[in-house]
């Protein structure tokens, strides 16, 4: 049986939303940075210890702000999709404190207008640029995994590094979710006694 997936990738403009999906879809990098004007559908099938599923993963134009439970944002065609989706990769640039600010902002309003506790991944993105960090990396951690109960992960979507282990994570958190365990504990050290493989 394959479980269907809707993952929502969200995050301040020019932070890497894109380049992350495409690096786990088609295993390419684009150098330049084009912003997303429309939503876009990507979709893959990955295996975990067994388990087949369909991710179909929404990169979506800038948000300012996520829509409330009642807002008129929820009837633009950009969006559409949104309203349903329940598990969120929330991005942001390592090297941009507005861009983790910003998904501190659209972290506290998914949770808001979410009826059903969402599953919520923090990515650190461009790993790459480690020298121009603007916080340490277990400081980001422990904030996002203690503090906002969220999973944490920094990856690099131009080296393709973590890229993989950012959506094997995600699965594996909704595995364990499903007996009942929250998402910052679930991508503590899980990673290893899982496999997971993209089709």
């Amino acid at each position: 049986m394959v479980q269907t997936v809707q993952v929502a990738v969200l995050g301040a403009p020019g932070v890497g939303k894109t380049s992350i999906i495409r690096q786990f879809v088609a295993h390419e990098f684009q150098e330049g940075y084009t912003p997303t004007e429309q939503r876009e559908l990507h979709r893959a099938t990955a295996v975990l210890s067994g388990r087949m599923y369909e991710l179909h993963i929404l990169d979506l134009p800038n948000m300012p702000r996520y829509p409330g439970p009642a807002g008129q944002d929820w009837l633009d065609p950009r969006y559409r999709g949104l309203r349903n989706t329940k598990v969120f990769i929330l991005v942001f640039d390592i090297c941009s404190p507005e861009s983790f600010h910003h998904v501190k902002q659209l972290k506290q309003q998914i949770i808001e207008s979410s009826s059903v506790p969402p599953l919520i991944v923090v990515v650190g993105n461009k790993r790459d640029q480690q020298k121009q960090r603007f916080a340490p990396r277990h400081v980001l951690s422990v904030l996002v995994k203690k503090n906002w109960k969220c999973g944490y992960l920094e990856c690099s979507a131009r080296n393709n590094w973590h890229i993989l282990l950012l959506f094997k994570e995600l699965l594996i958190s909704m595995s364990a979710r499903g007996r009942s365990a929250t998402s910052s504990i679930c991508l503590q050290g899980a990673l290893h006694r899982e496999r997971c493989s993209i089709m």
